[in-house]
């Protein structure tokens, strides 16, 4: 059973998004899609400063079985990049809703939030 907080948002593509009160979304991807890739080994960032569409991929991960997209679950700006990541990938799999964040956006449009699952339909969607 994957561990599925119930104050982020979800992407029926595996990614969580949790917004700030400062109004910025920071998002990864949730534990369902840590386990299903295995040992992450690689992160590739979004560079700061790149305006995202909301589905576009942004980001990708690599692990000993494979290379998956990271998609943007809402469109708006990257402001910020897990930096620690490009030294300890590994992190993703450890706590992939804590240390193992990607990426953080500025939200350009906040009606997008709502085409997002939240923890029950995501879990139903697995």
């Amino acid at each position: 059973m994957s561990n599925i907080p119930e104050d982020l948002y979800y992407a029926a593509s595996h990614e969580w998004l949790k917004m700030g009160p400062d109004g910025l979304a920071t998002v990864g991807i949730t534990d369902f899609a840590q386990s299903e890739l295995g040992d992450v080994v690689y992160v590739e960032l979004p560079v700061v400063g790149t305006q995202v569409n909301a589905g576009q991929p942004v980001s990708v991960v690599e692990s000993v079985k494979t290379a998956s997209d990271i998609n943007a679950p809402v469109s708006g700006e990257v402001v910020a990049v897990n930096d620690a990541l490009v030294a300890t990938p590994e992190n993703i799999n450890s706590e992939p809703y804590e240390g193992g964040w990607l990426f953080k956006l500025r939200p350009s449009q906040q009606s997008e939030l709502e085409a997002l699952l939240n923890a029950g339909d995501y879990q139903s969607s697995l």
